[in-house]
């Protein structure tokens, strides 16, 4: 043991440098705990509004995004009120998407060093675990639902896998589903293991190629169904509602929207930071959301009203309406494009995020690639095709990542637009300095832990318990889990705010302060 005299202070250890990258700006005091390759401030920012559009068109066609819109027509309203909850709903998710797209464009960073300005760069630690782990398991289910098409194609082109779908199954799935989910497990990793530029280029096709499909589809089932004519666009089920009546549903069908589009809309800062310009992502945020969400949900309605004079039923699964389909071709193109959807949507939206998250906590042993490589693992392990079995999993698990993810978002916009007005000073996220900004204490923001607490329990609450109080015959109060995610958003942003005001932890920066180096500071 070390002896110190009386009145030594004790220097700590110098951290080693990490090592330089063509891509990032790593500067020589910065923390090799808290910086690697792939999450220090980006050199060049080189993906323009269509990369940015590209990306929302995968993020929305998939299996998924099919089903929940075609269920809004469940709810009782008519079309025309549908439409107007579709288009309220994802005019909304734009208005969020530009407010969390702003400060890692700005700063080059991804989401979990975002939020390092506001929780402190330990405790960014803290919304990197929950989205990682929220997006495992979307991972897992996303690439089950991919693997259903693929199921479809081997039963339909090799007829002799049929046992393998009926007579053989492990851990609730069959020898078939085991074969399908294996190979879009390793293309997926294979896509993601190349990195972010070749992820750029499989999405800037991707989505169009499914439109193409979808058009096709349409068309298809239209020409069967003896024209448009012969459908009935209503796809509105129950007794019809007054106008009055049908307003709390409309606004219902707005929340699940919202929701739908909680988790990438959180940590749509991995990708915002490639953005050339903010400018340049508000504009492919336009064209991605609500010009895109409106001809997708259009063709969800033609698709799935064309089902009923087709094949006697309403089918809002297209992996269904693809498997009834009696022409090969048709079964192979349709069943090949929806697992390209889905694939690119699992990419975007739950590989690349907890790859970032995973990484954030211990940037010296997880790069990007291995934190990609933990959640794939992971969502074999939670055997996705259990938990998406019951009947009510969608609009749960909506309600369960509203009640998670809102807190955060609330708590990061305040953060930014509120109390730092807008300015973050990027080399101090990634110092253990003490004296740096955002040390706080020990590296955690107090308020943001206690923002997070004070907003996540009613949130969850929200989430959780209407439904065993209904079956108690306590009290039906149901409505109430559609809304977990602006309860627990709102509730974010205001206690966050409240807590900064009454004791401050986070000082703002003068415009002209020179730690302010966001921005044009870290550009060419």
């Amino acid at each position: 043991m070390t002896a110190i005299t009386i009145g030594q202070v004790k220097e700590p250890p110098v951290p080693e440098p990490v090592e330089p990258d063509d891509a990032t700006i790593i500067k020589d005091g910065y923390d090799p705990r808290l910086a690697n390759a792939d999450l220090a401030p980006l050199k060049h920012q080189t993906w323009s509004w269509y990369n940015i559009f590209a990306f929302w068109m995968s993020d929305v066609h998939s299996v998924g995004g099919y089903v929940t819109a075609g269920s809004l027509f469940a709810l009782g309203i008519a079309s025309w009120q549908v439409f107007i909850a579709l288009i309220v709903g994802i005019v909304i998710v734009q208005a969020l998407v530009n407010l969390i797209a702003k400060p890692s464009q700005r700063a080059g960073v991804p989401f979990p060093v975002t939020m390092r300005f506001v929780f402190g760069v330990k405790g960014a630690n803290i919304p990197a675990i929950i989205r990682g782990i929220i997006a495992v398991a979307w991972y897992g289910v996303q690439t089950y639902l991919a693997s259903e098409s693929l199921n479809i194609i081997f039963l339909k082109f090799i007829p002799a896998v049929q046992p393998l779908a009926t007579d053989y199954s492990f851990l609730g799935l069959s020898a078939l589903g085991w074969i399908s989910y294996g190979i879009l497990w390793v293309a997926q990793a294979c896509v993601f293991w190349t990195g972010m530029d070749t992820i750029r280029k499989f999405i800037d096709w991707a989505g169009p190629l499914v439109y193409a499909v979808m058009f096709i589809l349409a068309i298809y089932l239209v020409a069967r169904a003896g024209g448009l004519g012969a459908i009935d666009l209503n796809l509105s089920s129950g007794k019809p509602m007054g106008f009055m009546e049908s307003i709390p549903v409309m606004i219902t069908a707005i929340a699940l929207v919202v929701s739908y589009f909680s988790g990438p809309m959180l940590n749509f800062g991995d990708f915002s930071r490639y953005g050339k310009t903010y400018g340049a992502v508000k504009r492919g945020n336009f064209w991605g959301l609500p010009v895109n969400f409106l001809v997708f949900s259009l063709l969800t309605v033609v698709c799935a009203s064309a089902t009923v004079p087709v094949f006697g039923e309403l089918i809002t699964d297209p992996i269904k309406t693809v498997e009834r389909i009696d022409t090969p071709f048709a079964i192979l193109l349709g069943g090949l494009t929806f697992v390209v959807a889905t694939v690119g949507i699992n990419i975007v939206a739950n590989f690349v995020s907890p790859a970032f998250d995973f990484s954030h906590v211990n940037p010296r042993k997880i790069s990007w690639r291995t934190g990609g490589m933990i959640a794939a693992v992971g969502s074999v392990i939670i055997t996705p095709w259990n938990w998406y079995s019951n009947d009510q999993a969608i609009h749960y698990t909506l309600d369960l990542l509203g009640s998670l993810i809102g807190p955060l978002f609330g708590i990061l916009v305040a953060g930014y637009f509120v109390v730092s007005h807008q300015r973050i000073a990027v080399d101090d996220m990634f110092t253990m300095d003490p004296r740096g900004r955002y040390w706080y204490r020990n590296g955690f923001n107090p308020n943001a832990v206690l923002a997070i607490v004070l907003a996540g329990v009613p949130s969850i609450v929200c989430a959780v318990l209407p439904s065993p109080l209904k079956q108690m015959g306590v009290i039906d109060v149901t409505w109430l889990s559609n809304f977990s995610w602006f309860i627990g958003a709102g509730l974010g942003f205001l206690f966050f705010a409240l807590l900064e005001a009454k004791r401050p932890q986070m000082v703002p920066l003068a415009a002209d302060d020179p730690s302010v180096n966001d921005g044009a500071a870290i550009k060419d």
